[in-house]
């Protein structure tokens, strides 16, 4: 199965998740987070289905984990300008264009910027559409060159629903998956073949956000040294 075919049955099986969950996400947070001009690392993070406008519960609690641990950097956010909507195979490809877009502008216009990309549920999967087929597929028109990816310091998706069919953005993404970690709660049928329907919301209290902040400010850290080395060379 194409990588490409993998994205639009996530996408499917992002529906029929997403409507199981349904009123077990919890209440989400508005965007309380000023993208700063080029900080160090910003954090462009899409929320969950049927989640306030803003970055969503998991993603706030995953940027404030992040700011703890990269606490000598400034650490931007952007929330993805997305419906969140159950009209899965509309929403997430917008999602997907929008946060291309915003992703290459940034690029283009702080080049030292670290860019972190994260996703929760239906907004984990706008982070596959960008990140797991180069090419415009499904409704998504906006593909990032390759060159970007080298601006990307790291990924963090919680509650995929391409796990749904057995893969992983890790997996999937020739460019991004070894700088990514993709995190699904137990049985969260959302990205398992489990039926713990509780466990889709509680990705905060199960200690995840906080572990992928571990992964990502290694990572983070990892890209500053690589940048600061070719710098002086």
């Amino acid at each position: 199965m194409t990588d490409r075919h993998t994205v639009r049955r996530a996408l499917v099986m992002a529906g029929v998740g997403g409507v199981a969950a349904a009123g077990l996400i919890g209440p989400g947070a508005a965007n309380a987070y000023a993208a700063e001009a080029c900080p160090d690392v910003e954090v462009v993070f899409a929320r969950g289905t049927a989640e306030p406008v803003g970055v969503g519960r998991v993603g706030q609690a995953f940027v404030e984990d992040l700011r703890s641990s990269l606490s000598g950097q400034s650490v931007g956010v952007y929330a993805v300008n997305y419906p969140a909507s159950y009209d899965f195979l509309q929403s997430a490809p917008q999602g997907a264009d929008e946060a291309s877009a915003h992703i290459q502008a940034t690029v283009a216009s702080c080049p030292d910027t670290s860019i972190v990309l994260g996703g929760y549920s239906q907004g984990a999967a706008v982070v596959d559409l960008i990140t797991a087929d180069p090419n415009a597929t499904f409704g998504f028109g906006r593909p990032m060159p390759p060159a970007v990816a080298d601006h990307v310091a790291a990924v963090a998706v919680f509650g995929n629903p391409a796990g749904k069919i057995g893969r992983t953005l890790t997996s999937m993404s020739p460019l991004y998956g070894a700088k990514t970690i993709d995190l699904c709660n137990g049985a969260d049928p959302v990205c398992s073949d489990g039926d713990d329907r509780p466990a889709h919301s509680l990705y905060v209290e199960t200690g995840l956000t906080d572990q992928a902040a571990d992964f990502v400010s290694g990572k983070v850290t990892s890209d500053t040294l690589v940048n600061a080395a070719g710098s002086v060379g």
